[in-house]
């Protein structure tokens, strides 16, 4: 459904630029300078709102594209997707720390070299236990401390369980990622490095791009991608389907082969989240590494420098 800030925004910058054309004097064609001389008049009229606030007639050719706006508001944003409680499971036995969920998840974010907003974790639980490849995500808890630091409201929780940071808001106190006992946040330090076109985007906090110096960034469940009714690029890119993402509120979640019931999943397999005893609520289950499907020692090969400089 069209957005009615956005067509009105639309249906305005359409106007200012036929309101200066409608200034111009000279016998060269006065829309030449916005469209190029070889634009040739359709024949073709649409009513546009002058400068002014008058009603007039524009010849459809030149009329130039409107630069790129949000589909949505940021207080839409912000408030989420009415009647949706996303959460997401995490197999631990599916696991080989392949990384391809990192991989799409920076590139899909425009995340700078370095950073990654999805980490995988060898883990052990006790000196006689068998390791294993724990992804960690942000939880998007139900009661997280990062929102409750922000001091401009930068973090901010949405209807549908997300969490998500508003890099126009954030003034880069960090304190969300002190508070965050997750360690899932990361901090723009130097200028991201992107693609023209991707600097130009208007700037929209469920893409989370394009990045700002100076601001935190994290996993935010793509929530632009569950507006179109997809999954986020983790879950779509993992080539084993360790992790799965639905509604709480459908009792559904899937990784794009399978589909289970969540309450089943969390009661069947021993679901179970990290550090509950904080109170957090994490939004973010895992499934214990049992009846693993790979050896752990497959994905060390996998493991990428920076990450071996964490164990």
């Amino acid at each position: 459904m069209e957005n009615k800030s956005t067509s009105r925004r639309q249906f305005l910058a359409a106007g200012i630029l036929a309101g200066i054309a409608a200034g111009c004097s000279s016998k060269k064609n006065p829309f030449d300078k916005y469209a190029g001389d070889d634009v040739k008049a359709s024949g073709e009229t649409v009513k546009l709102l002058s400068v002014d606030g008058e009603i007039i007639e524009m010849d459809k050719a030149f009329l130039k594209p409107v630069p790129d706006l949000p589909t949505i508001s940021n207080s839409e944003e912000r408030k989420g997707i009415n009647g949706k409680k996303f959460a997401m499971v995490i197999d631990l036995s599916r696991c080989k720390n392949v990384g391809a969920c990192k991989t799409a998840c920076n590139h899909a974010h425009q995340l700078s070299p370095g950073q990654n907003w999805i980490k995988v974790l060898e883990m052990q639980d006790a000196d006689h236990t068998a390791p294993y490849w724990q992804p960690t995500t942000c939880m998007h808890c139900d009661s997280p401390p990062c929102v409750k630091v922000c001091p401009v409201d930068a973090t901010f929780k949405r209807q549908d369980g997300i969490v998500l940071i508003d890099s126009d808001r954030c003034i880069g106190c960090r304190f969300c990622m002190a508070a965050c006992p997750y360690s899932t946040r990361v901090f723009n330090w130097g200028e991201p490095v992107l693609e023209k076109e991707v600097a130009e985007q208007h700037y929209s906090c469920e893409t989370s791009i394009p990045q700002k110096k100076g601001t935190v960034s994290k996993c935010d469940f793509c929530p632009d991608m569950a507006r179109k009714g997809e999954l986020p690029h983790c879950v779509s890119a993992c080539p084993n389907g360790v992790y799965f993402f639905g509604d709480m509120n459908e009792d559904s979640v899937t990784n794009g082969a399978e589909t289970f019931r969540f309450s089943d999943l969390i009661k069947d397999k021993a679901g179970y989240r990290l550090m509950e005893d904080l109170g957090t609520k994490p939004r973010v289950y895992y499934l214990p590494p049992v009846n693993r499907n790979f050896p752990f020692e497959s994905g060390l090969e996998n493991e990428s420098p920076e990450d071996k400089m964490t164990h």
